[in-house]
């Protein structure tokens, strides 16, 4: 790491979706924070093999809250900083983060268990990573959240708008820093989903003195603070996955190489080794290619979502969310789906089946050679706990670790433009 990176810090990283963009934007992860140890695993597991200290206790914790009320870990946490990387206090570049946001989507709310927003601990997590902006003075901040918490309320009988209300006027208060906010959709930016996500971006009033334009807070498009979308630029699926597809691909079984080469740039870069070099070529190993087993019944049932187009056919319909069927091209008005937690939610455009892990990862535009620990899947109170019992603990496997990662494509464009703010 030389003395130009910019460098930066991740608090809630989970698998470590934001933290790709930026550094393939040229930023460099000096700490990193993340509760669950599944999807902090996963990010230290595609890192330290070029971030050493990510390994070590100290440029790593599991809590932020812990990080906040033990009053002598962000001064020891700043000394590590100055004496590791030579960063004095002020000198750090970035500190981003998107607390946990189950309690203000709407589908996180409702698979939670219906309690007061009020009432979920880790609601109220934007003020300790404000703390930790407050203590750390870094140059810039970033704020990442899902579009529900524009029109949240703290109880039923609250105002809408009023969560919102309350984080944008946490962050406007840190003294010294100007900020805006704006939603955002990632197909924006090139990524194959619609995924909209509410951005809040903080700069350094010494440093974004005279670069970026007056206005309304939340116009951060136009007053500079985020880059300009690009629409049309997301690529179709069949260009995404296409090279994926395994014409004797096995229900329940494996793919364990490449069926096919790649040939589009998307795919290229997906193939391509995390120490560069050139794309892997047809036979060469892919991981995390496993296959749902699908019983005969839903098989039967996705044959025939393919037969009419995507409708279910009435004797294959349940009360149960019904799944969509992912179209190879998306047509004029681009990526129309948002990946989720869950694997159900869309049937291959090609065969009937599900996405595997690696599909899933690519829809976020995680390179192929990044890994994933722990689970593939599970479900029910596992992965959504249950506050009314007091179970605030969240099982975190593959699919939930990527469907909860911001988009690596959207971060990257975010991390370009911060980074000429930051070296202006």
């Amino acid at each position: 790491m030389g003395k130009k990176d910019l460098k930066f810090v991740d608090l809630f990283a989970g698998c470590g979706g934001l933290s790709l963009g930026l550094e393939q934007a040229g930023f460099v992860p000096v700490f990193v924070n993340e509760l669950n140890d599944d999807a902090r695993g996963t990010y230290i597991l595609n890192r330290v093999d070029r971030h050493e200290w990510l390994a070590e206790p100290g440029f790593h914790s599991s809590d932020v809250k812990g990080m906040v009320l033990d009053k002598k870990y962000l001064p020891a946490l700043g000394k590590r900083l100055r004496d590791t990387f030579g960063i004095e206090h002020g000198e750090l570049d970035l500190v981003v983060g998107g607390p946990p946001c189950q309690g203000f989507s709407g589908i996180g709310h409702r698979r939670s268990y219906s309690v007061e927003r009020e009432q979920l601990s880790s609601n109220h997590l934007y003020q300790d990573m404000a703390a930790i902006i407050h203590r750390l003075r870094p140059r810039a901040f970033l704020f990442e959240n899902v579009r529900g918490l524009l029109n949240s309320r703290w109880t039923s009988t609250g105002v809408k708008g009023e969560i919102w209300r309350d984080v944008l006027g946490t962050y406007r208060a840190i003294p010294g820093y100007t900020v805006a906010a704006q939603l955002v959709f990632a197909k924006d930016y090139g990524v194959p989903q619609n995924r909209p996500r509410i951005l809040l971006v903080g700069i350094r009033n010494d440093v974004g003195n005279g670069l970026l334009r007056e206005g309304a807070d939340e116009e951060a498009v136009a007053r500079g603070y985020l880059p300009h979308p690009s629409p049309g630029l997301a690529p179709d699926l069949i260009d995404v996955l296409g090279d994926l597809v395994d014409p004797d691909h096995v229900n329940g079984g494996v793919t364990a190489s490449y069926p096919l080469p790649a040939w589009t740039p998307i795919q290229k870069y997906f193939r391509m080794p995390s120490t560069g070099g050139r794309p892997l070529g047809e036979g060469a190993p892919v991981t995390e290619h496993q296959y749902s087993k699908h019983s005969p019944a839903v098989i039967a049932k996705f044959e025939a979502m393919h037969r009419t187009g995507g409708i279910v056919p009435e004797r294959f319909k349940t009360r149960k969310f019904a799944q969509r069927l992912l179209p190879p091209r998306w047509g004029p008005a681009g990526p129309t789906i948002t990946a989720t937690s869950l694997p159900d939610d869309y049937v291959h455009f090609e065969q009937p089946r599900t996405l595997t892990v690696r599909e899933w990862a690519r829809l976020q535009m995680f390179p192929d050679w990044y890994q994933f620990a722990g689970k593939r899947t599970t479900g029910g109170i596992k992965r959504a706990g249950n506050p009314r019992q007091g179970i605030f603990e969240r099982e975190a496997p593959k699919y939930t670790q990527i469907g909860n990662a911001v988009p690596v494509g959207l971060a990257r464009a975010v991390g370009a433009h911060l980074s000429r703010i930051l070296k202006r």
